[in-house]
């Protein structure tokens, strides 16, 4: 059943949790903690991983795998080409590039990807970027239209990286399934993994509620997302450590968006 627009959900990505390292091999050492086998691909062996990562996983975290699972070919489908249309996005993502390769460079995640649109872009810009998702089918996904990048499973909330290995991460419409209440503790894995100077852009659509989504790009699904206040996002970077630089909010396009998108760039302070 295709999409139409009605049941378009514009860059709803999902939290995130990692198993499977054993797609990204990134020559610098010290990117990975350790260089673990994949788990198993089956829905009872991904919830296990959780545990044998010592994690409990939350019933929405499992929630927000199976829909993006479900969704995952016809997602990648529908927005192949949104970049296109949206040249304040791509100036964010521009200005983001520019000041990582400024600070030094370095790896780029890009946490969240879904089916790696956004990281195939980063590395247009000249970054190191990779990809790291929730969804197995969303990864399936990236790695089959971008076949000389690296994306591999992984959380937002325990991201299996060493302290102060990115020189960036962007997270694209991917804190939106995240309850606000986790959100302090997602923003304190990427003041963890981000070095001294590397940057933060965050993508969401603002507002202050929860929604529920019970049907979108073309299949049934049960999901929550939570639009969020920039300047609440803004403060909880913040109390993280991170220096809030730049914020964009920019109206809905005429097409699928019904709110305002919001855009929050920050850095980690360089230490003396």
């Amino acid at each position: 059943m295709p999409a139409t627009g009605r049941h378009i959900v514009t860059d709803i990505y999902g939290p995130l949790q990692l198993r499977d390292l054993k797609a990204f091999r990134d020559p610098r050492p010290g990117l990975w903690h350790s260089d673990r086998k994949a788990f198993g691909r089956s829905k009872s062996s991904r919830v296990l991983g959780m545990t044998e990562l010592g994690m409990t996983e939350p019933a929405d975290v499992h929630a927000t795998r199976a829909a993006y699972d479900t969704v995952a070919a016809d997602y990648a489908e529908l927005l192949r080409d949104e970049l296109a249309s949206k040249p304040f996005d791509r100036a964010m993502l521009d200005t983001f590039a520019e000041l990582v390769e400024a600070a030094g460079g370095g790896a780029v995640a890009d946490v969240g990807c879904g089916p790696g649109r956004i990281t195939a872009h980063l590395q247009s810009l000249g970054l190191a970027a990779f990809g790291v998702d929730l969804s197995p089918e969303m990864v399936a996904v990236a790695r089959r239209d971008h076949p000389g990048l690296q994306f591999t499973e992984g959380s937002m909330e325990a991201l299996d990286l060493a302290d102060g290995a990115l020189g960036g991460i962007v997270a694209w419409y991917s804190i939106i399934h995240t309850p606000p209440a986790r959100l302090p503790g997602v923003f304190a894995q990427f003041h963890r993994t981000l070095g001294d100077g590397g940057l933060l852009l965050l993508a969401f659509q603002a507002g202050d509620e929860p929604r529920h989504l019970d049907f979108a790009y073309g299949h049934e699904i049960d999901l929550d997302a939570y639009r969020l206040p920039p300047e609440r996002i803004a403060e909880l970077l913040r109390q993280a450590g991170l220096v809030v630089e730049a914020q964009l909010v920019r109206e809905p396009d005429d097409r699928y968006e019904k709110t305002p998108q919001a855009f929050l760039l920050a850095r980690k302070p360089t230490r003396v």
